[in-house]
């Protein structure tokens, strides 16, 4: 039997060894940062303590501004960490945790944003019926469903995770502990966790996929039925931002883990990786309060209350 030497830190390569170039991502990355943490916050805090947002929408609005806000902390702090350090290193329980914590939050947001979907189509199509069907019992046991799913889908993801031993090479090229780029950093064969990934992972991916872009099947041929143009444009504005986010966010996910990367490709794969984990989560928050005269006039009446 071959001897191997089991390591139980790794590298992470990060995004660039350029020393003003590393100056200069630091200011800007920690800025966008700073921004989401403070934007989505915000948002949170409006929904739970204006009433007049106290409705199914906003309430799973409020969810996501808190999960893009968790999301983006599970990486940022490290990668902002190693831009200024030269150690790179990350013991494996660090790492171990990254890993559950970013397949957790990714999952849950996933799955949150089909639920959205499905609100967005009682609201559109069965109008008469939205306070009944989606009542707050309803919508908390929604919730509960997408962040206890998610629990167990990245416990699976992470237990499987830690029958792996890694001797080298040591280096993930990410800025992260992303599972695919571990899986070529571990002398164990990794075949069992890349089943899983593909096959639980995928499968969730596709189910949440569809009962996300479905639902929008039939909005669509109720809001084409609708005969005033006022009316149609109306119906389509309550739709137009979670739309934008759902394919900004499952854009960068398709390239990211389901078109094969190749070493020439690492840099363009790092790009897409700070657009889904970093840009994504400040994104979200814009897009919805951008569009929506509720949440302005909150923050308006909120400005106005600390004056």
């Amino acid at each position: 039997m071959r001897n191997v030497t089991v390591i139980f830190s790794l590298i992470l390569v990060g995004l660039s060894d350029h020393p003003p170039t590393m100056n200069g991502l630091f200011v800007l990355f920690l800025l966008i940062y700073l921004m989401t943490v403070i934007i989505n916050l915000l948002i949170f805090f409006l929904v739970l303590f204006d009433h007049q947002l106290h409705n199914p929408m906003y309430f799973f609005l409020s969810n996501l501004a808190f999960l893009d806000m968790s999301y983006s902390s599970v990486t940022a702090p490290r990668m902002l960490h190693d831009l200024v350090t030269k150690s790179r290193l990350i013991s494996l329980p660090a790492c171990t945790a990254q890993v559950f914590f970013f397949l957790y939050f990714a999952c849950s947001e996933l799955l949150l944003l089909s639920v959205m979907s499905y609100d967005r189509y009682i609201a559109i199509c069965q109008p008469l019926h939205y306070q009944q069907i989606m009542s707050w019992r309803m919508c908390r046991h929604l919730a509960l469903l997408v962040w206890v799913f998610s629990m167990i889908y990245s416990l699976i993801h992470t237990l499987s995770f830690l029958r792996l031993t890694f001797c080298g090479p040591n280096q993930i090229h990410n800025f992260f502990c992303d599972p695919p780029h571990l899986f070529r950093a571990a002398c164990t064969d990794p075949t069992i966790n890349i089943v899983l990934m593909f096959a639980v992972g995928g499968s969730v991916t596709f189910g949440a996929f569809l009962s996300t872009f479905l639902p929008y099947v039939r909005i669509f041929n109720t809001i084409l039925r609708i005969r005033s143009k006022t009316g149609k444009l109306k119906a389509f504005s309550t739709c137009a931002s979670h739309l934008t986010v759902v394919f900004i966010f499952y854009g960068s996910l398709i390239f990211i883990y389901f078109i094969p990367t190749s070493n020439n490709m690492f840099s363009m794969n790092k790009l897409f990786t700070v657009i889904y984990t970093l840009i994504n989560p400040l994104l979200n928050p814009l897009i919805y309060s951008l569009r929506n005269k509720d949440l302005k006039a909150a923050l308006i009446k909120y400005c106005y209350d600390v004056r």
